[in-house]
């Protein structure tokens, strides 16, 4: 995997205030727990594109093109962030392999003092899709639970100092058929096991 996917998930460069969703308070890890469920997912990261050949040996994932006609010079605009209106950004991308059964996007900030720090998992994207629109999902698709405890797109909240996000699109060997709002861990898992392409876009956001 590139750099900036070891280390600890946390927040961003600074306070903000947690989004809550109506009627239940978001899930957070705490303490140990907080501390198993990241490594976990950092160890996901080590692995995550290393599918098998039948039984053989890992096969490396099949690179994809990953773009966004919003990131002019590589830049998130504030409109995407806490600064803004934090609606999700226009995605696109091509090169999925054949074989290809779904698709999943995983958003996250390689600047963040502990990683990886998830703001938008989506998952079970249909094959033949190649673009999620602004603040909009492809129909069928499911979100899983982002490192906030939320089910949509934690909009990054650069404070301090510009960070990197990271916009990655999984190609799938299979559909993960998992709920709306299944755990990071359990959906970041299945991806691991199941990624035989993938692209990736980063962009700097600024406070």
């Amino acid at each position: 995997m590139a750099s900036g996917q070891s280390g600890i998930p946390r927040g961003r460069g600074g306070p903000r205030r947690p989004h809550r969703l109506a009627g239940r308070r978001p899930h957070r890890p705490t303490g140990r727990r907080y501390a198993a469920v990241f490594l976990a997912l950092a160890t996901a990261l080590t692995v995550i594109g290393c599918g098998q050949a039948g039984q053989g040996a890992p096969v490396a994932p099949r690179t994809m093109f990953v773009g966004s006609e919003a990131f002019g010079q590589n830049i998130l605009p504030q409109t995407y962030t806490c600064h803004g209106d934090r609606v999700s950004p226009p995605v696109d991308w091509s090169g999925a392999p054949a074989g290809t059964k779904s698709l999943a996007l995983v958003v996250d900030d390689s600047s963040a003092p502990i990683t990886p720090y998830i703001y938008w998992l989506v998952f079970d994207i249909q094959p033949g899709t190649t673009d999620i629109q602004e603040g909009a999902l492809p129909t069928g698709a499911r979100q899983a639970l982002n490192s906030m405890g939320t089910i949509k797109y934690d909009a990054p909240c650069p404070r301090g100092h510009s960070h990197s996000y990271r916009f990655t699109v999984y190609a799938l060997n299979r559909q993960l058929t998992l709920p709306n709002g299944t755990p990071l861990l359990a959906v970041w898992t299945a991806i691991a096991n199941a990624t035989i392409g993938r692209g990736r876009i980063v962009v700097i956001g600024y406070p």
